[in-house]
C-alpha cells in the first residue's frame, strides 16, 4: 500500500473527516442493526468510498444498491447530519428480499450487499476494482493417495471462514486448521482421473491471494440436529502477520490492521449485532450499538473473545512497514 494509501486516506479524511463525530450512529428500523454494524464497517473502510465516489453512471436503475450505499457513506460522513442517513437503502436492501423485522446473518448480508453491487454497476471496470478490493482466491486441492495426482479447483471468496473447535482457540490456529491437509473419511472416496477409479485422497484448501480488505468469518453457529451458537474463547491481534498464512505475501514487510469487528450477541435464535470500529485518523476504537455511539478501548474489543458479546466478522487492512505519514 505504502504511500498510496497514505495519500489515499489523506484526501479522503480531508473531504469527509472535518467534524467531531468519527462514527455515526444509525437508527434501527425494524431489526436492522445487523446492516447497520455492517455499514458501520464500509463507512470504515476508505478504500471502498474511494471507488464508490466514482460511481457516477447517467441513468441509475430503480433499487440500485450501489448507489444507495454511496449515497449512504456520504450522508454517513458529512458534518450536517442527516436524521436518517440509511433509510433509502435499507428500503432498497428491503425491495432485494433482504427484509426488516427477519433476524440476518451478518457474513450473509455482507455477501448480498457486494454482490448485488457487483451485479447493478453499469461500470465493470469499477466494479471490478470493488471486486478485488474483498477478493479471497482460494484453491482445493484433492490428492489421489494412490499415485499422487492433484486435482485443482479455483474459487473465490469475500471472507475466509474459519471453524472454531470446542475450548480455546487463536485466529492463527483457525487458519492454519482451514489450510492444513485433510484425509478424507474412509466411504467418501474420490474418483481420480490417473487412476480411472475412485481412490483414497486427502483434500487441501491453498490460499492463492489475499485481498487489500481481509474478512475473516468465525464460524460461530453450528447444527447439531438443531442450530446453536459456540461461546468458546477465540483470541485475535490487532496486527496480523503474514506469515500466519504461510507467507503468502510478495512483500515479507506486509501485515494486516484490525480496523472493524462486527459483534453478535446473544444466541443463534435471538441476537443482535453492533461494531467495533478504528478510525483512520487517530486510531481511537468506537463501539456503535445502532443509534448510541462510544469511544472503546482495545481492551473492549478483547471482551469479545467470548460469551454472549462475541466477534463474529473481523475486518483487517492490508499494511506495509514502510507506510508512513
Amino acid at each position: 500500500m505504502g504511500l498510496s494509501w497514505n495519500k489515499m486516506q489523506s484526501n479522503y479524511n480531508s473531504r469527509y473527516y472535518n467534524h467531531r463525530d468519527y462514527v455515526r450512529g444509525l437508527n434501527n428500523y425494524g431489526v436492522t442493526c445487523c446492516i447497520n454494524a455492517l455499514l458501520q464497517s464500509f463507512s470504515a473502510t476508505p478504500e471502498l468510498l474511494e471507488l464508490l465516489d466514482k460511481y457516477n453512471p447517467a441513468q441509475t436503475e430503480p433499487n440500485d444498491v450501489p448507489m444507495e450505499l454511496k449515497n449512504t457513506l456520504c450522508a454517513m460522513r458529512k458534518e450536517q447530519k442527516h436524521h436518517s442517513p440509511h433509510r433509502n437503502f435499507l428500503d432498497c436492501l428491503h425491495r432485494h428480499s433482504i427484509h426488516r423485522y427477519i433476524q440476518h446473518d451478518a457474513d450473509e448480508i455482507f455477501h448480498s450487499i457486494l454482490n448485488l453491487t457487483q451485479k447493478q454497476m453499469t461500470d465493470k471496470d469499477l466494479a471490478e476494482e470493488i471486486r478485488k478490493l474483498y477478493e479471497i482466491k482460494v484453491e482445493t486441492q484433492v490428492m489421489c493417495k494412490e499415485c499422487g495426482h492433484i486435482q485443482k479447483t479455483p474459487n473465490s471468496l469475500y471472507s475466509l471462514p474459519l471453524a472454531i473447535r470446542e475450548g480455546d482457540n487463536t485466529l492463527e490456529s483457525c487458519v492454519q486448521s482451514y489450510i492444513q491437509q485433510q484425509p478424507l473419511r474412509s466411504g467418501n472416496e474420490c474418483y481420480c482421473d490417473w487412476c480411472m477409479k475412485k481412490q483414497p485422497t486427502t483434500h487441501q484448501l491453498k490460499l492463492v491471494s489475499l485481498p487489500s480488505v481481509l474478512c475473516i468469518h468465525l464460524k460461530r453457529f453450528r447444527n447439531y440436529g438443531t442450530t446453536r451458537k459456540l461461546h468458546n474463547r477465540v483470541t485475535f491481534p490487532e496486527t496480523l502477520h503474514m506469515n500466519t498464512f504461510n507467507g503468502q505475501s510478495e512483500n515479507a514487510k506486509e501485515y494486516y490492521s484490525l480496523y472493524a469487528v462486527i459483534v453478535h450477541i446473544g444466541s443463534a435464535f435471538s441476537g443482535h449485532y453492533t461494531a467495533y470500529i478504528r478510525h483512520s485518523l487517530d486510531q481511537k476504537w468506537f463501539y456503535a450499538d445502532d443509534s448510541n455511539v462510544q469511544q472503546a478501548t482495545w481492551e473492549h474489543v478483547q471482551e469479545t473473545y467470548k460469551g454472549g458479546k462475541t466477534a463474529y466478522l473481523l475486518l483487517y487492512r492490508k499494511m506495509s512497514e514502510n507506510a508512513s505519514g
